[in-house]
């Protein structure tokens, strides 16, 4: 089992019934796709994190709404604990910052991208999602 342990918060940005995806241009996991989000800083809470680290990587504004789902995953240098949180665009000007290419995805189109394991699993959650309909976050 890994010994460096990660903690994340990511975003799964919806607008109607579509999410958006992000397509990582660096690192080990190249070209596979997340949701976006990032490491959380000593003293932060994952919504703080969250807002920092979209502001950072989409020069974007966003409203954090309800915890989707923590996920444990061991990668095989680490272990992420991704605090995964529904949120809603204040704006809609989104700038890649960081990654290589970015999607808006549908229930339909959720398994069109080659996710990162650990995004992988929230999936089915997210399905369930954008069933519904979408009320103010």
């Amino acid at each position: 089992m890994p010994v460096d342990r990660v903690q994340v918060a990511a975003a799964v940005i919806r607008d109607g019934d579509r999410v958006f995806a992000t397509q990582r241009g660096y690192g080990e996991f190249k070209d596979w796709w997340e949701f976006p989000g990032g490491k959380i800083e000593p003293g932060e809470t994952p919504e703080e994190a969250l807002v920092r680290e979209i502001k950072e990587e989409l020069s974007a504004d966003i409203h954090v709404g309800k915890l989707l789902h923590t996920v444990e995953w061991d990668y095989p240098k680490f272990h992420l604990t991704m605090h995964c949180y529904m949120c809603s665009l204040v704006a809609d000007a989104l700038h890649l910052n960081e990654h290589e290419a970015a999607k808006w995805l549908t229930a339909s189109t959720l398994s069109s991208v080659n996710w990162l394991p650990a995004d992988l699993a929230l999936i089915p959650l997210i399905e369930q999602e954008l069933s519904t309909r979408q009320v103010s976050i």
